[in-house]
């Protein structure tokens, strides 16, 4: 049963007219009536569905203004580049002993970054970090051998883009408490990392069909679209 709290907010917003970004946040703020400091968050629907193939876009993007969330990173390496890791802050640091640690079940992290080499060994656990999205990828910047790069943008606000099979997009650009210019510099990120990747592929028509933004306990608003995308 909804909230009395949540049963005052605005009732079919996502059926409004779409509004351009800068309206539509302090629309969406002004429904941040939690004692919490709220995700506002993403949805983007993507025409995926084409006539020879389905599009799979996975990317990163690094938002300017951060997230406002603090991530576990994880990196596997081996020994001569472990106080590398450790000086970027990497919160998990090790070789074939936090391989087997994670072969066990260990998951205390959000991100997982490894070397070139060591992604032999960790390839083998495939099935277990590809379906929880923890497995490296060089094409994210998660496979490689300049480990304090990769630590810190994990850090600073990388997050990643990745349609599910329903052609659905989720992502958070910050929190209630960052300025508006701060969030729009992350969505205009977000949108950026978009159409870069778009010309990557082959694709008929619009790639982003929609956009929505909500709070974390709110209601939705649809976002106006840039054609471009």
């Amino acid at each position: 049963m909804p909230s009395k709290r949540y049963n005052k907010l605005p009732e079919g917003t996502k059926d409004l007219n779409p509004g351009k970004i800068d309206s539509i946040l302090k629309v969406v703020k002004s429904n941040c009536t939690t004692k919490f400091d709220e995700s506002l968050d993403l949805s983007l629907r993507i025409n995926n569905k084409q006539k020879k193939n389905e599009i799979n876009l996975r990317t990163v993007v690094n938002l300017p203004g951060g997230t406002g969330k603090s991530i576990n990173v994880a990196v596997v390496c081996e020994d001569n580049k472990v106080q590398e890791a450790k000086t970027a802050n990497a919160d998990i640091v090790g070789g074939d002993d936090l391989i087997e640690k994670i072969k066990n079940g260990d998951f205390s992290f959000e991100k997982l970054i490894c070397t070139p080499s060591m992604m032999v060994k960790l390839s083998k656990l495939g099935k277990i970090l590809g379906p929880k999205g923890l497995m490296p990828n060089p094409k994210l910047g998660t496979v490689t051998n300049d480990i304090a790069k990769a630590v810190k943008e994990s850090k600073a606000g990388q997050v990643e883009i990745r349609n599910d099979k329903d052609g659905n997009i989720g992502l958070s650009i910050g929190k209630k408490s960052f300025d508006d210019e701060k969030l729009i510099k992350n969505y205009n990120a977000v949108l950026e990392a978009i159409e870069k990747e778009k010309s990557n592929l082959t694709i008929k028509g619009d790639l982003v069909k929609q956009i929505f933004i909500t709070s974390t306990m709110g209601v939705s608003y649809k976002i106006k679209l840039d054609k471009s995308i």
